[in-house]
């Protein structure tokens, strides 16, 4: 054969036979191999690239010429396909493949391409995919790398690239870019050959298209001489051809503005320009003059990328060239009026340039401050344009960083608008007053963005490294916050910085909102790095000290606002206290106290009055709280009557959060974790009737919350500057506002219309004889001038106070508005401290009073109607706080002593008030509360029975534990089962309980004892005149509480077996309508009912409990026919084979098996619609063919064999059908099914009523002699049960009579009761295969393992 297929290949071949051949070779080809071409076009990039992996990878392990010959010619046909977004796929994998495989010839792929895509013969319907694919290819050759050391390829390369460049209208300007790339890589002797074949002599072809002129600049980088003996001297710079380079520029800037780059062509027409000394003319004639004449968005964006990728090639003359022309002005002006969309995308570019050029002259740093200074000099009416919180100061220098800072503060001393680069847009030039724009403004504008740059430069710096700076910046901030220099010191530099302009009152309090700014970074950072100078000391304690010298000095410096001698008095004081704090600094309590102390002190340099008293009772608390042994009993500290000083610091507390200050909220939660130990009801007290909702509504004034912004504090110089934008572009858009602005007032003004109004308005018309009746039109001419005019300003009068009405009912809404979104902030402000109290200390007894409060809370915000995202988080935060951290925690109060009927009344109230709740969700808060209390309850211990078990010593130990002591502890028992009874009566008794059946549930699991109590009330709600939910919920309840090994421990053994007689009696009456449900309601009932049943014999079966099933079982066969029918005819068909399959699972543990009948039937009378072909395919998968199927020879001896081996094993005088049937097969599996189709225990569905000897097992008389193999496997595995080995065939006359069922059943496992089913697989294994066999026999020595001991 392989001489044959030899001399076959040899002969030449016709073409049509070579394609028969190709497709044979395509068959012979494997399914994994070709996938891989279809996944090289799936559009993911994952794919994609596993894919030409796998591909070479299979290339390389499995060398053939077949599969690699259809590699390429697979690869090549790709390149042209429809799907655009294909033929990248393809290129790259077929430069991949070229790549790793070097022996294949470009030549020969390249001739390929041209072949299979011929420009010459293409039709025109087809010609786009060709040019395509020519160019793909030409892609691919480039990108193996393999192109630029070819030189026969590369030549016709470039010949396929240029024809293609004619084709401009299909691929634009793509083939001169990739020739452009190809020549860039190719050696310089190469480069000169191909240039004059690429290139023409003629300065004008040159200036007609940007690849062009980039390939011509190209040539001028790399070979200079060899492009000037071509074309000659080119003045590519001259006025003629200015016009056209400013034509280019901007074509080439249209072309990438989908790409967002900078065109190749002006970078390097930049660094021509730099080569050639013409950069200035360049700058100023093609791109100010000539780009910037009629900017669009393109073009506009090119020059900011080409200012940006200039600045590392710039000297300093020329930054400030660039940084001080209409360039930059036009750069200022895009970034005042762009959108915020648009102008978060920008920032990024420009921020990436300027970080390239910080990064490249590090050791340069006066280039650096050069061009920071510039960006920052960008000024729209004073105010700079560059955000506040621009990051690229963090690449500066030190040397750059201090003369930045050193400029900032001089400019902020000293403004000097002249040297800055300011503009106005022409929107703010047009509507503007000459007046508006006077240099105070613009002072103001400008050290308002200072201050606050100044601020954000600390979060960017290292507090190690650059804490020179930081410590300049910070005594600037507040030397100029709250000082100012009376004379000159060299001890204070501060005193030498002088205003030109002194600073007004709004710069003043920008200053001082900035300086806390600063504070809060400085406490945040020092937070995360303590180690700092002077010996680790927070920057509050080193301003503080700061603030005491300049005020010990003061012959040199004065305050701006200065103090009085009580204030004074109270400043020298906290620095005494301060002092004496110090003694104390290894507690953390001590440092707590001291951070607060120096908070409150800075404090009162902004607001004095406030702040005096404040730090007066601070002091006072601390001294008192220093003093007081923290270390005494609590009984000690209750007798002696907690002090006053917790109740004034935790008022002291509350007034410092309603401050909008982040770092106080810290500081406030922080020293409340250190006295939340001596808290006392009335401070806490003062804590919850902030979170009262009823007492928020009704008295708005208790708490006053400052108005001021949060976010001025901690990011004010975001604010400046987004504000004073804001203020530029309101201007533009006055007039649309004025308009929108009306058309919102008069429809306020049509909404707001009430009948009072109406009736002044017709009281109004009717005096001025305005409404006339039938002879309206001689009333009309009766009117003259003066009634007129008289009747126009009663109108208008009456129109006017409307107007004032509206506006007072919108204010007075948007001031209700308002200060309801300080109330709950500042409600989530004092949930930090209850969120303190309940994580610090948990075993406080007044976490119990916490309860009711935040249930209050819960249920408040639930049933409110307001949608508000603060409202929300309210909610959630206190939920949160209740369950997570007071409710499940760990440790709980101990202490309750004498409160515990509190306790118990409590209880009580709020299990009530869980069930009067119109909203489950909030009863399960309610109920969780409780359940908590109980557990309170139940870990305390009666201190009479503490000391009853002291006198009575170790007798007590061996008197057997009462459970309800044992479970209740100092829970009384019968009072909280008299509770919860009440509300499981209201669960199952009740329309629209809120209660729920998961609620009692976590009650009985969590206090067996109570749910004990509780069985009799649940049993009883199981059968009687009650609704079919409720019977339901009693089912429920009784099946997942029985199944709980808990509860089983609190039961006697009668006890235990009289319950479950009783629970089955119960549930029998309830099935006496088993397959009459006519509604949800009873269906559900039925199927509750049946896994009851199901629990109970399990249970029953599994304790070997001594039940009575007969009339049980009776009731069940009773209704398999209403049962049936029911199913028939499809009532509930969604829950209707659940049902059967409860009743056949209760059926089969009482000894009666499913019939054959009844399972066909279920599956006949399956609902048909919902099969659907893929099904009924499912269904069919897996069978043989009736070829296929094994011949059945089975003889009637044979059947009577497998029927007396499956009725050998007896079953004992007192089993219970549930042990019968317990040892039947199950009903699944068809073989063994057929081989156990007839056993003692039922006959299609009908229980035997006689019983057989255990060890006396019967065959009838045609029972065939077993053979010895099988004789041995049934006596080991008589042995193995415990039973002695049993002769196999008997005599007829041997057999015992049947005796009949007896009425009382114990259901027990007898010893024997897996016999029948481990016989009746024997019957089976003579006929299994080998590999079933050895299965079993695997499974047999496991299991006897298992049971030997």
């Amino acid at each position: 054969m392989a001489e044959m297929k030899s001399s076959v290949k040899a002969e030449p071949m016709s073409p049509a036979k070579a394609a028969e051949d190709d497709r044979r070779g395509l068959l012979e080809h494997s399914r994994e191999f070709l996938d891989f071409f279809w996944d090289i076009a799936k559009p993911e990039q994952e794919t994609r690239l596993q894919a030409t992996e796998k591909l070479l990878e299979y290339l390389r392990t499995r060398p053939s010429d077949s599969e690699m010959k259809y590699a390429l010619t697979r690869l090549v046909t790709g390149l042209g396909v429809g799907r655009e977004a294909a033929r990248p796929c393809y290129s790259l994998a077929l430069a991949q493949l070229l790549q790793s495989f070097e022996d294949i010839p470009l030549c020969s792929v390249l001739s390929q391409i041209q072949e299979k895509y011929n420009l010459q013969a293409v039709n025109k319907g087809i010609l786009r995919p060709t040019l395509f694919a020519n160019l793909f290819g030409v892609l691919a050759l480039f990108q193996s790398g393999r192109l630029v050391k070819d030189n026969e390829a590369l030549l016709k390369s470039v010949k396929l690239l240029k024809t293609l460049s004619n084709y401009y209208n299909h691929l634009q300007g793509q083939p001169m870019k990739v020739l452009v790339d190809i020549l860039s890589e190719v050696p310089e002797s190469m480069f000169q050959d191909i240039l004059p074949k690429v290139l023409s002599g003629d300065v004008k072809v040159i200036l007609s298209c940007p690849k062009y002129l980039e390939l011509f600049l190209l040539a001028q980088l790399r070979v200079p001489a060899k492009l000037e003996s071509l074309i000659g001297s080119v003045d590519l710079f001259s006025e003629d051809n200015i016009p056209s380079l400013v034509d280019l520029l901007r074509v080439a800037g249209s072309s990438v503005r989908k790409e967002h780059t900078l065109p190749d062509v002006a970078l390097n027409l930049l660094r021509l320009a730099l080569k050639e000394n013409k950069f200035t003319l360049f700058w100023k004639e093609i791109l100010e003059e000539g780009l910037l004449k009629k900017p669009n968005w393109s073009t506009s964006f090119m020059c900011f990328r080409l200012l940006g990728a200039a600045l590392p090639l710039l000297s300093e003359e020329q930054l400030q060239l660039v940084m001080r022309g209409d360039l930059i002005r036009h750069f200022g002006e895009h970034m005042v009026i762009s959108k915020p969309q648009n102008l978060f995308k920008f920032i990024p570019e420009i921020t990436a340039y300027v970080n390239t050029f910080l990064e490249g002259c590090q050791d340069d740093p006066k280039r650096q401050f050069a061009v920071i200074v510039a960006f920052t000099s960008i000024t729209n009416q004073g105010l700079p344009v560059m955000p506040t919180f621009w990051r690229v100061t963090r690449l500066l220098s030190a040397e750059a960083l201090q003369s930045y800072v050193a400029w900032l503060q001089d400019m902020f001393l000293q403004p000097d608008l002249e040297s800055l680069v300011d503009f106005s847009t022409a929107i703010q030039k047009r509507l503007q007053e000459a007046s508006v724009n006077v240099p105070e403004r613009s002072v103001f504008r400008l050290r308002k963005w200072i201050i606050h740059r100044l601020v954000n430069l600390v979060e960017h710096l290292h507090l190690e490294k650059d804490d020179a700076v930081i410590e300049q910046i910070a005594r600037f901030c507040l030397f100029h916050a709250f000082f100012k220099t009376k004379k000159a010191t060299p001890q204070i530099p501060e005193t030498k910085q002088h205003f030109s302009l002194p600073l007004d009152d709004r710069s003043q309090s920008v200053i001082v909102g900035a300086f806390f700014s600063l504070l809060q970074t400085l406490s945040m950072k020092f937070k995360r790095t303590p180690d700092l100078k002077e010996g680790g000391k927070p920057w509050a304690h080193r301003l503080v000290q700061l603030a005491n010298m300049l005020l010990n000095n003061s012959r040199n410096v004065t305050m701006v606002t200065p103090f009085t001698t009580q204030q004074r008095q109270a400043w020298d004081q906290m620095m005494s206290t301060l002092k004496d704090l110090e003694a104390h600094s290894s507690e953390t309590r001590a440092v707590a106290f001291k951070h607060l102390l120096l908070l409150v002190g800075l404090q009162l340099f902004k607001s004095p009055i406030e702040s005096c008293d404040v730090l007066d009772d601070i002091q006072t608390c601390i001294k008192k709280s220093m003093e007081q042994n923290p270390r005494r009993s609590r009984s000690r500290a209750k007798a002696s009557q907690e002090p006053v000083w917790v109740e004034v610091m935790v008022e002291i507390l509350l007034s410092l959060l309603a401050q909008p200050n982040n770092l106080m909220r810290q500081v406030v939660r922080n020293v409340f974790g250190h006295i939340c130990s001596h808290l006392t009801p009335r401070g806490l007290q003062l804590i919850l009737a902030v979170l009262n909702p009823e007492t928020n509504e009704d008295e708005d004034d208790s708490v006053v919350v400052t108005d001021t912004n949060e976010e001025q504090l901690k990011h004010g110089e975001d604010e400046s500057s987004n504000s004073d934008n804001e203020d530029n572009k309101s201007q533009e858009s006055d007039v649309d506002s004025d308009e929108d602005g009306a058309e919102s007032e008069e429809d306020d003004r049509d909404k707001d219309v009430d009948p009072a109004f109406r009736q002044q308005l017709m009281e109004v018309l009717q005096a001025g004889n305005a409404l006339g009746g039938m002879d309206s039109e001689e009333e009309e001419e009766e009117l003259g001038d003066e009634a007129m005019m008289a009747l126009d300003q009663n109108l208008a009068s009456l129109f006017a106070e409307q107007k004032l009405r509206i506006q007072a009912r919108r204010e007075e809404k948007n001031k209700a508005q308002k200060e309801k979104k300080l109330r709950w902030d500042f409600q989530m402000r004092v949930l930090d401290l209850i969120e303190v109290l309940v994580t610090k200390q948990p075993e406080h007894p007044l976490v119990l009073e916490l309860l009711e409060p935040l249930l209050s809370t819960i249920q408040h915000s639930m049933r409110s109607k307001s949608s508000s995202k603060q409202e929300q988080d309210l909610l959630q935060k206190t939920a949160r706080i209740f369950l997570h951290h007071l409710c499940r925690a760990r440790h709980y109060c101990h202490e309750v002593g004498s409160g515990a009927e509190a306790l118990h009344a409590k209880v009580e109230r709020l299990v009530q008030q869980a069930s009067s709740q119109a909203d489950a969700s909030v009863a399960l808060y309610y109920f969780n509360a409780s359940l908590y209390l109980l557990r309170v309850l139940k870990g305390n211990t009666d201190k009479k029975q503490q000391s009853d078990q002291k006198l009575q010593g170790t007798d007590t130990k061996t008197e057997p534990k009462d459970p309800e002591a044992q479970a209740a502890s100092c829970l009384d028992l019968n009072f909280v089962t008299r509770v919860y009874s009440a509300a499981l009566e209201s669960l199952l008794t009740k329309r629209n309980s809120p209660l729920t059946v998961p609620m009692f549930l976590s009650l009985f699991s969590r206090y067996p004892v109570i749910c004990k109590n509780l069985l009799p009330i649940v049993v009883q709600h199981v059968a009687g005149p009650l609704r079919p939910r409720h019977q339901a919920q009693a089912c429920l309840l009784l099946q997942k509480t029985l199944s709980a090994r808990e509860l089983r421990v609190c039961f006697e053994d009668p006890e235990w077996e009289q319950l479950i007689g009783q629970v089955l009696g119960k549930v029998a009456q309830t099935l006496q309508t088993l397959g009459e449900a006519q509604n949800k309601g009873e269906h559900q009932r039925e199927l509750s009912a049946l896994e009851l049943v199901n629990t109970l014999l399990k249970t029953a079966n599994h304790e070997k409990l001594s039940v009575d099933l007969t009339s049980l079982l009776a009731l069940l066969q009773s209704k398999q026919q209403k049962l049936q029918q029911s199913l028939q005819q499809g009532n509930h068909s969604s829950g209707s084979n659940r049902l059967c399959d409860l009743y056949w699972q209760a059926m089969k543990m009482l000894g009666v098996q499913r019939p054959k009948s009844e399972k066909r039937n279920a599956r006949e009378t399956a609902p048909k619609d919902s099969q659907s072909p893929v099904s009924m395919k499912r269904k069919k998968k897996g069978f043989l063919p009736e070829t296929k199927k094994r011949k059945k020879l089975k003889s009637e001896g044979t059947t009577s064999e497998e029927n007396a081996v499956s009725g050998q094993d007896g079953v004992p005088v007192d089993a219970t059908p549930a042990a019968a049937g317990k040892d039947q097969p199950p009903s699944a599996g068809k073989k063994r099914r057929r081989a156990k189709a007839s056993t003692p225990s039922q006959v299609n569905g009908t229980p035997v009523t006689k019983s057989l000897a255990p060890n006396n097992p019967t065959l009838s008389p045609s029972t065939p002699a077993k053979t010895p193999k099988l004789q041995k496997k049934k006596e080991r595995l008589s042995q193995m049960n415990g039973a002695d080995p049993v002769s196999h065939v008997e005599p007829e006359s041997k057999k015992q009579p049947q005796k009949a069922l007896p009425t009382k059943e114990v259901l027990r496992k007898s010893p024997q009761s897996a016999l029948p089913r481990k016989r009746a697989r024997l019957s089976l294994l003579s006929r299994s295969p080998s590999f079933l066999q050895s299965g079993i026999k695997k499974r047999r020595v496991a299991r006897k393992k298992v049971q030997t001991p």
